[in-house]
């Protein structure tokens, strides 16, 4: 009973810990963001729980809108590269480091995609032509969707987790011409043909 009670304490304090890490990151990244002149939330001074309209200024403005699936795919892609470093780093092997890792990883592309130069990258080379970055609320949000990704993609199988990632680029393929692979061909290597498909 004794080690029962130890070992659910011991849990008890390792979720805490996580969480208070995972949170401090986030705060960090806020502090960054704010720092560099982001918005807290939209010019329009409201906060949506979804804004569904992609070619939109404010899109990646509010709680959630269709990127937030690509976040969601982060949550899976950092799950399989960390499990594939823990076979070298086996610090990695424990969830809770992983996770703290995870946010900070997605924490660091949210300050990353919203420097001037990824901005105007993602204007020149993609379909987000109105785009002029995140607000705070959507990039605070977006880590949110990587996390919920990340926990997800450590409960599935493989197999599952391999179809649930397909079938996100497959659904914002078909609805908004755009998702997690396009996004980061666009980005690197710019299609016109890809670009005026987008465009429909």
């Amino acid at each position: 009973m004794d080690n029962r009670l130890k070992t659910c304490k011991s849990k008890q304090r390792e979720i805490v810990t996580t969480l208070v890490l995972s949170i401090i990151v986030v705060l960090v990244t806020i502090v960054i963001l704010k720092a560099m002149g982001r918005p807290w939330i939209a010019n329009s001074g409201i906060v949506k729980l979804w804004h569904g309209e992609v070619v939109s200024s404010e899109n990646s403005q509010h709680l959630s809108d269709w990127y937030s699936f690509t976040h969601i795919a982060h949550g899976f892609l950092f799950f399989f590269i960390l499990w594939l470093i823990s076979k070298k780093i086996k610090l990695f092997r424990k969830f809770s480091i992983a996770f703290v890792v995870a946010v900070a990883l997605e924490s660091i592309w949210e300050i990353v995609e919203n420097t001037d130069f990824v901005i105007h990258r993602y204007r020149e080379a993609t379909i987000a032509l109105d785009y002029f970055g995140d607000s705070i609320v959507n990039s605070t949000a977006d880590i949110f969707f990587m996390s919920l990704g990340f926990v997800l993609a450590s409960r599935l199988p493989v197999i599952a987790s391999l179809l649930v990632v397909v079938a996100l680029e497959l659904m914002l393929a078909f609805v908004i011409r755009d998702n997690l692979a396009l996004n980061i061909l666009m980005l690197i290597y710019p299609i016109q043909a890809v670009k005026e498909w987008q465009l429909g």
